[in-house]
């Protein structure tokens, strides 16, 4: 068996990260001619529960497979395996993007049917991105939301605590782990424990220790003092393993002894707000809690009283636990006939999609977002969030570093609202649709119910 690599997805076959009834459109979209220009619209109908809005998030890596998408003589030889023509493998082995994409910048809030990426392209490069756009962007952004709710949750209740993603051991796969580190690091986090998501992304890292260490030697004591004689200050204790107000006391008297100022303890298991009050009567250094920690456990741990420097957060985070999905779409909105692009809609029951390229303005009163408005392409208002990102197969959008977009992400949240950020039951923000779009979509309907 030949090993795999890690996440299997690499340049080799990242053409092959598609579903299959893509490929077998594709091929019969080349065998009878049929190649016309298309829009596609990436966008979700609806928001997971008590979400008011959404960060989103992937647009890099989107863009990465745009740029690097081509069929290798590896991906070419399996698609033949499986019986695609060898004229259709012809145009897959000289396969390259020509077509214009707008988007929304990473960290921006966005909300129910505007149009997160907009492709426009020959349907047969356009229709190929749907399985891998949905997939990156999808994540990220529910991810980056799911943190950004738990910065608000400090912003709100507690006092600027640092948050930091422990939850790559507790992600659906490697690649999900790395996306989850990203994205948290969007949503306001402060770094990761994954080592690897930190190189690749230039994350801050961090890490404590494990109960291994602790139970590893005779004594508590003696794994606090080797502990610190390897790390000073920079000591992070992990006092709850036996006892842990014991473990408290244990950490201060070892700290004294050596001369040390330790950076904090970390308390993972119990009554957290309890604990974390108890512990802080003992040591004059940062307390950190992890353990089950999300927006909800962070608004009841401090109304409970709870002391803290920083929460690690992990399975709650990384799966989105409480809405672990965004449906995420990526719809046809117009193809060109007979010369001409003409707006295209979906008419089935609760999956009605707005038909045409399309602009999205934000209206901004006093320093708060007050609503959107969704337009026909063309038809800005004060600010299209949408920018022009590729342009004739040509990308023109020059990538934000990911500190640029975390401050983007903490900066456009604040201006939503408040009670659409709340994290429960959070009042709907307003998108309303503008009248050239209202009627276009009323035209279009009135011809397709004639069909």
């Amino acid at each position: 068996m030949t090993d795999p690599e890690f996440g299997y997805v690499t340049r080799e076959n990242l053409s092959l990260f598609t579903d299959f009834y893509e490929l077998t459109m594709l091929q019969g979209y080349h065998e009878s001619g049929h190649n016309p220009d298309a829009v596609f619209d990436l966008f979700f109908r609806r928001l997971p529960p008590d979400r008011g809005y959404m960060i989103t998030a992937g647009l890099e890596q989107a863009v990465y497979y745009i740029e690097n998408l081509e069929f290798s003589d590896r991906a070419l030889e399996y698609l033949k395996e499986k019986g695609f023509r060898d004229s259709f493998l012809d145009y897959l082995q000289d396969f390259e993007f020509t077509g214009d994409v707008r988007a929304v910048p990473e960290g921006t809030p966005v909300f129910p049917d505007e149009p997160l990426m907009e492709v426009e392209a020959p349907i047969m490069q356009a229709q190929l991105f749907e399985t891998l756009l949905i997939n990156q962007v999808a994540f990220q952004s529910l991810v980056a939301t799911k943190a950004a709710r738990m910065k608000e949750g400090v912003e709100r209740y507690g006092d600027g605590q640092s948050l930091v993603d422990f939850g790559s051991r507790r992600s659906h796969g490697t690649d999900a782990g790395m996306k989850a580190a990203r994205a948290a690091y969007i949503g306001g986090f402060s770094g990761t424990s994954n080592v690897a998501a930190g190189e690749s992304f230039g994350l801050p890292v961090y890490g404590t220790m494990a109960h291994s260490w602790v139970e590893s030697f005779d004594t508590e004591e003696e794994a606090f003092e080797a502990y610190i004689d390897e790390y000073g200050e920079d000591s992070i204790l992990l006092i709850d393993t036996y006892d842990t107000v014991g473990g408290a006391e244990t950490a201060s008297e070892v700290a004294e002894e050596r001369g040390v100022n330790i950076r904090g303890v970390r308390i993972d298991s119990g009554d957290l707000a309890g604990l974390s009050q108890k512990v802080k009567d003992v040591v004059d250094t940062g307390v950190f809690v992890s353990s089950g920690v999300d927006e909800f456990k962070i608004r009841e741990f401090f109304e409970s009283g709870g002391v803290a420097s920083g929460f690690g957060v992990g399975t709650k985070l990384v799966t989105s636990r409480d809405a672990p999905a965004l449906e995420g779409v990526y719809k046809l909105v117009a193809s060109r006939s007979r010369g001409e692009m003409e707006p295209r809609m979906k008419l089935s029951e609760r999956k009605v999609t707005w038909p045409g390229r399309k602009s999205v303005e934000r209206i901004e009163r006093d320093g708060t977002y007050e609503k959107d408005v969704l337009r026909m392409g063309g038809e800005i208002g004060e600010r299209d969030l949408l920018v022009q990102v590729f342009k004739d197969g040509e990308r023109v959008y020059e990538l934000p570093d990911l500190e640029e977009i975390k401050v983007r992400a903490q900066e456009e949240r604040r201006k939503l609202p408040e009670r659409v950020r709340s994290i429960e039951k959070p009042v709907e923000y307003p998108v309303e649709i503008g009248e050239g779009l209202e009627r276009a979509a009323e035209r279009l309907q009135d011809e397709l119910s004639k069909l």
